[in-house]
């Protein structure tokens, strides 16, 4: 049985890059049995991204309770693709939720560096404390551009589709999978006082200058850890997680991720300011659609193609 069917919703829309495509827990959900979700919708004839609030069935919390969904906003997206996706609570309590830079090809319509518009960022909110004048959540005090002109919501700029995203549960650190353009995929890593941070795009794509090709303006730009570029039939990156589960020792505090296109997942290891990546195993190609982890911090991988979902045993297979 579903947990929840948000096909019936008014208006979704599902395919390519627009569907179901983010869910979190709320952090006391034991408790409480609130979820959030980030969904595509047509509202008449303008798609549009949906972030909303749902809470499971009084009586049984395996079931959702479809009638209690609470939109807590909207976002007009300006074409079918880069429509983001993530959400995720950061351990300080606020749901973070990635929203790509509109659609098009090398940021058509220009959101990427904007801060007065949400997209090309990753949010942060509070959904817990009340709501602020004409919102449906309050503005988290230390957002970077609450008081400083912008949109309050915003937490970094400069991203072109953090499609996947995740929190390191020791550090609270953010680490994002931010998919590339022609290029470079990358991998962003931040602490929790980088809020602010600009992360380059559309003016690097990766560690490498994209507007104009060379000699970027980098000052003030925060760039990944970690990029690679598509010469081995790479191409979307899927953010991952920081593993901190018991059952495979030799991948504690490594940063595992993947690509959508190929298949093939890594682990990056950090050694002082540098990052090496190592092959773990390949899924199908065009199959790996996020990776997941469980409360005792075991991984997951999702398969596109079927939904199934499959832990990772230990190094070299899922």
């Amino acid at each position: 049985m579903p947990f929840l069917d948000v096909t019936g919703r008014a208006g979704f829309t599902s395919g390519g890059e627009t569907g179901l495509l983010g869910l979190a827990f709320h952090p006391d959900y034991k408790n409480n049995r609130r979820f959030f979700v980030n969904y595509t919708r047509n509202n008449a004839t303008q798609l549009q991204t949906v972030i909303a609030e749902f809470t499971a069935s009084s009586t049984n919390a395996n079931v959702a309770d479809p009638i209690t969904e609470n939109i807590l906003f909207t976002v007009d997206q300006p074409a079918r693709n880069h429509n983001g996706g993530g959400l995720a609570f950061g351990n300080d309590g606020f749901l973070y939720i990635g929203l790509g830079d509109g659609g098009g090809s090398g940021d058509t319509f220009g959101n990427g560096q904007r801060t007065d518009v949400l997209l090309g960022k990753m949010l942060r909110i509070d959904v817990d404390s009340t709501h602020a004048p004409g919102l449906n959540y309050a503005i988290p005090p230390g957002n970077p551009f609450a008081t400083s002109g912008g949109r309050a919501e915003i937490w970094l700029f400069g991203l072109r589709n953090p499609f996947r995203f995740s929190f390191d549960s020791m550090t609270g650190d953010l680490w994002i999978g931010d998919v590339g353009q022609n290029n470079f995929e990358e991998v962003d890593h931040l602490t929790a006082a980088q809020g602010g941070a600009n992360l380059g795009w559309n003016i690097m794509e990766g560690t490498h200058c994209f507007s104009p090709a060379t000699g970027c303006p980098m000052a003030g730009l925060t760039l990944p850890v970690f990029d690679y570029d598509h010469s081995q039939g790479d191409d979307t990156v899927i953010g991952g997680h920081i593993y901190r589960g018991t059952k495979m020792p030799s991948l504690v505090g490594t940063y595992v991720f993947g690509d959508f296109i190929s298949g093939r997942m890594w682990i990056l290891t950090q050694t002082g300011s540098t990052f090496t990546r190592t092959s773990l195993f390949t899924v199908a190609a065009n199959d790996l659609s996020a990776i997941g982890q469980d409360q005792l911090r075991e991984l997951y991988v999702a398969r596109y193609s079927t939904g199934a979902v499959s832990r990772i045993r230990q190094v070299g297979q899922p």
